[in-house]
């Protein structure tokens, strides 16, 4: 596949990839980003497309669908986090202002961790994804899994308490047991 070949591929679906994906999403900058992170990741792995597979609109659909799941599944830790604190600290989870600030600390929190820590916060929390479905995902012994979490909820702690933020619940007490 040819350099024409991408730009003939965009000219002929981003606008109904876009149409898609702000339809599943509710959200047009989010579409915006998606649709991109779509053909970035159709230029990194042309090579790869075989059309007797498939057909290249179901080629960059796939893609899409992809990165809609891992947008959404991190847009659900985030959710279940800020509603676990906001209920924890007696507040209205839906609030909008209070959502914003809470997710904002959340993540700036997530940011200063390692990235083995965040990758296991990521699958238990935002997967839901038990110790031993971690361990098989990402081929790591169960004892490493159980520890890098345990580690990631009192890093994550810290990080938080450090900001004077609301420490959710779940990793205040249970460390996501």
């Amino acid at each position: 596949m040819r350099d024409h070949d991408i730009e003939r591929l965009f000219a002929e679906h981003s606008q109904r990839l876009y149409a898609f994906v702000a339809y599943r999403t509710g959200d047009p900058s989010v579409a915006e980003e998606i649709v991109g992170d779509t053909f970035e990741r159709v230029v990194r792995t042309r090579r790869r497309f075989d059309r007797s597979k498939g057909s290249e609109q179901s080629w960059i659909y796939a893609i899409a669908l992809n990165l809609l799941t891992d947008h959404q599944r991190r847009a659900g830790v985030e959710r279940r986090a800020l509603d676990s604190a906001a209920h924890a600290a007696g507040r209205d989870a839906n609030d909008p202002l209070t959502r914003v600030a809470d997710r904002d600390q959340l993540l700036r929190a997530l940011e200063r961790l390692e990235p083995d820590l965040r990758e296991v916060l990521a699958l238990r929390f935002g997967a839901d994804l038990r110790l031993k479905d971690i361990a098989r995902v990402t081929g790591r012994p169960l004892s490493t899994i159980h520890e890098r979490l345990q580690r990631g909820l009192r890093r994550l702690q810290a990080e938080l308490e450090r900001d004077g933020a609301l420490v959710p619940r779940a990793v205040r007490s249970r460390h996501g047991r």
